[in-house]
């Protein structure tokens, strides 16, 4: 069994082809489509945070907007890779039933497509990033470990929620509604320590912080882009440490489950 997907690389492959070519099929911009949403985001929460609300950050966080825009790309490729991978065996209904392949194939289809994105679009926000900010350092390099451990994650979270979704269709519109608060309280246009009404409630930023499986994710990320620094050890075993265990559980449920997905679907 553990060398099964081995078998089906080239399959894999050939399926990730597909699904990349079909994303951006008669598109004249392509992958910039995906760039679109998140700056429409920043400009709102900067506009929002900045001249609306008027909130003072302590310590104040300087190229704002390009704080956001880090968060927002981030949690982007989180939540469609799991909304994606929680419909796909749904979608791929015909091809389970009539195909012998590694089921876990499909959601991981989707969460790598997704990846390729959110790799590229980094690639597109990065330099402007660092040479607006400054924040080109030698911690740079651990970005991949950090982009690679969401993937995980994500992938871990993708594979529950596809064979639970196609046991019970009411778990992608679930995770679908819960997803909107859940953002809000990731710290993607604030900082866990700063988030407004912290300084008087202390315990918020270790909910917000710990609590929030994302966050460290989140400021891992930020941390090597925005900040040009290393997030430290906690922040680096806990997204270790989670996403580990959420891909074992995942991959665990995917499997359990697994044999009566050509009924269910």
């Amino acid at each position: 069994m553990p060398r099964e997907p081995l078998r089906y690389r080239y399959l894999f492959e050939q399926m990730v082809r597909r699904e990349l070519r079909q994303k951006y099929k008669g598109s004249a911009l392509g992958v910039l489509w995906y760039l679109v949403n998140p700056l429409v985001l920043m400009g709102a929460y900067t506009v929002m945070f900045t001249y609306v609300l008027k909130t003072r950050f302590e310590p104040p966080i300087h190229d704002y907007a390009l704080f956001v825009l880090v968060g927002i790309v981030t949690w982007n490729f989180f939540q469609q890779a799991v909304l994606g991978a929680a419909t796909s065996l749904l979608d791929q209904g015909a091809l389970v039933r009539k195909a012998l392949f590694p089921r876990e194939t499909i959601p991981g289809t989707v969460v790598s497509v997704q990846l390729a994105t959110f790799v590229t679009i980094l690639g597109l926000i990065l330099p402007i990033v660092v040479i607006v900010h400054g924040s080109l350092s030698g911690w740079l390099i651990l970005l991949p470990f950090y982009v690679f451990a969401l993937f995980v994650f994500a992938l871990g979270l993708g594979l529950g929620a596809a064979v639970l979704h196609a046991y019970f269709r009411d778990v992608a519109p679930i995770l679908g509604a819960a997803f909107l608060p859940w953002f809000f309280v990731t710290p993607i246009f604030y900082r866990a320590s700063n988030f407004p009404g912290a300084a008087h409630h202390a315990w918020l930023k270790s909910v917000l912080r710990w609590v929030n499986p994302m966050a460290p994710f989140i400021e891992g990320i930020r941390s090597v882009t925005f900040d040009g620094a290393w997030p430290g050890w906690a922040t680096t075993g806990y997204v270790v440490a989670m996403s580990v265990g959420v891909f074992a559980g995942g991959l665990w449920l995917f499997r359990r489950l697994a044999g009566e997905l050509a009924v269910v679907v």
